[in-house]
């Protein structure tokens, strides 16, 4: 271990540190490979992308096992508000309405937990965008409950983690991201956004080793 992870780890696993799972849009429209017909995956992506929501089932148990609260982030497309932004962005039309393709739309059954799901007394957040922070109070909430550090995992490593990741960071949170518990559509790019987070972010890790820091730090 370098001196360098060796002093971010020990930041981590200092007596008192409180750690939290931030757990990002695991979600029916972007973990079922039902859904996900649009995007013309290959086997080895199908197959990484169910190993990665089997991670992150487990490292959800885990957490819950240790004491480590469980933070859900989720996506809540709302046709009343259309994020014309993004209708520009990836059809052109600005002021287009929001269609039935658009991910995760309240009340649908693709916005719903794929395979895991939050209990009754974790807390949740829903945004509308990629990140968890913007235009939320997911900052002040984990603030309240005094956690240190943050561990986000999730879907799609080059989008809504990268985004939540990027803003957790500058908000001042230490944040460490497993490999093995995000992936995306495409492996070029699920690796290029680990090693954008890496440059710049978050501390790359695996769940072994978080689910070893986290004992560390509730011992």
């Amino acid at each position: 271990m370098s001196a360098l992870r060796e002093a971010q780890f020990g930041r981590l696993t200092a007596p008192g540190s409180k750690p939290a799972l931030v757990v990002v849009d695991v979600q029916r429209d972007f973990g079922d490979p039902a859904a996900l017909g649009a995007y013309g995956l290959t086997d080895e992506v199908v197959a990484g992308l169910d190993a990665t929501v089997s991670r992150i089932a487990a490292l959800v148990d885990s957490a819950r096992e240790l004491g480590v609260p469980v933070v859900w982030v989720e996506l809540g497309s709302d046709p009343a508000r259309p994020w014309k932004s993004s209708n520009w962005l990836r059809e052109g039309d600005y002021d287009a309405p929001m269609g039935e393709t658009e991910p995760c739309i309240v009340g649908t059954a693709g916005a719903e937990w794929y395979r895991m799901e939050p209990a009754a007394d974790e807390l949740r957040v829903v945004k509308r965008g990629y990140s968890g922070f913007l235009g939320t109070d997911l900052d002040e909430r984990l603030r309240a409950n005094g956690y240190d550090w943050l561990t986000i995992v999730g879907l799609t490593s080059e989008c809504c983690v990268d985004a939540t990741a990027q803003d957790a960071m500058q908000l001042d949170w230490p944040v460490v991201v497993p490999r093995d518990a995000t992936a995306a559509y495409d492996l070029a790019v699920h690796e290029a956004a680990l090693t954008q987070l890496e440059l710049n972010v978050a501390v790359i890790s695996d769940v072994d080793e978080v689910v070893g820091l986290w004992k560390k730090a509730t011992s």
